[in-house]
């Protein structure tokens, strides 16, 4: 039984954000068509807030393929030592059962995290929106900052983090890498003034960003939250937005900003608009006016992950990229 195992490495190599940006509109399309199964994910929690493993199975249908993703989040992590999202990809064939690759899991969720949020703000922000606002200065900052100068041409660029020295740094080096000027906000009302794309990505577990500060015409990516007990926005800046998900199933019952809402009873449920697979594939409309405020609720979803070590294990298998593994 033939496993090819690929690394991080690898998978940056083989998985450029503008073309993982066109797989999840190919992947979220086939979500909100039926055309997966997707349990609900678990999470173990270690004692004495030490970190989780989280066990994310599911099936694709296009192309036809299963697995699991087994990730641990540790909150202690400080990239680029360590990740705090790290662990495997297995995916297996379907006429025979045989896993036949390893992925690198940590790569595998920062490239295809921001792909997706890259496809939400492809389909709900204005057309010349240019002004990036991020919260947080981690690994997903810097993968959703390539996701977002995928998708739109930036004429601004700031970002906050708790640790001032932090957000420096990675204006300093993330400016360098691509070229562009970043600012750096001394607080997230700063960052976000003025701003029509805001990508939230941090560990916050009370709200960082309130509905007061939105101005007519914002995009949100709302991803660092990911279980029910966070929120890295408020209430007030959910009821104002038109609020596109990646998965029902999952918001429902992970999603902390909706749920938040919902049980002060601002919101009801009929508030989740669409899944942004409905908006990719035309069944469901997206923004209607210029002054609506669009919010994309990311908590990721296994198709994310296979389909995305799908397309590397291909590209791989091509180049003759990656090791080989007989069991």
């Amino acid at each position: 039984m033939e496993i090819r195992v690929l690394r991080g490495a690898d998978v940056h190599d083989l998985l450029p954000m503008a073309e993982c940006v066109d797989l999840m509109h190919r992947t979220m399309s086939a979500v909100s068509e039926g055309r997966v199964v997707l349990p609900l994910r678990s999470i173990l929690v270690m004692p004495g807030d030490q970190g989780m493993m989280g066990n994310m199975p599911g099936y694709l249908g296009e192309p036809e393929c299963f697995g699991i993703k087994l990730v641990s989040l540790m909150p202690r992590n400080k990239p680029p030592q360590y990740s705090s999202h790290l662990g495997l990809v297995l995916l297996f064939e379907i006429e025979h059962g045989q896993p036949v690759a390893i992925v690198d899991a940590a790569a595998i969720t920062a490239i295809r995290t921001a792909a997706a949020s890259g496809l939400a703000t492809r389909l709900l922000a204005k057309p010349d929106a240019s002004d990036l606002a991020l919260l947080g200065a981690g690994e997903q900052a810097s993968s959703h900052l390539d996701a977002m100068l995928s998708v739109r041409k930036l004429r601004r660029i700031r970002v906050w983090a708790r640790d001032s020295s932090k957000a420096a740094a990675f204006a300093q080096t993330e400016g360098a890498r691509h070229g562009v000027t970043i600012e750096v906000a001394q607080t997230p009302r700063e960052a976000v003034l003025r701003a029509d794309i805001i990508c939230t990505v941090t560990k916050a577990r009370e709200p960082i960003l309130l509905g007061e500060w939105l101005e007519p015409g914002v995009h949100l990516n709302v991803v660092g939250s990911s279980i029910a007990s966070a929120a890295e926005i408020d209430t007030p800046a959910v009821v104002k937005s038109r609020f596109f998900v990646d998965y029902r199933g999952s918001t429902i019952n992970e999603g902390g900003e909706y749920l938040t809402a919902l049980r002060a009873g601002a919101i009801t449920s009929d508030h989740i608009l669409a899944e942004i697979g409905e908006v990719a594939n035309g069944s469901k409309v997206g923004r209607e006016s210029p002054r609506d405020v669009t919010l994309y609720k990311s908590l990721g979803i296994a198709p994310q992950d296979l389909a995305s070590a799908h397309y590397v294990l291909q590209k791989a298998r091509a180049a003759g990229v990656g090791q080989i593994i007989d069991l």
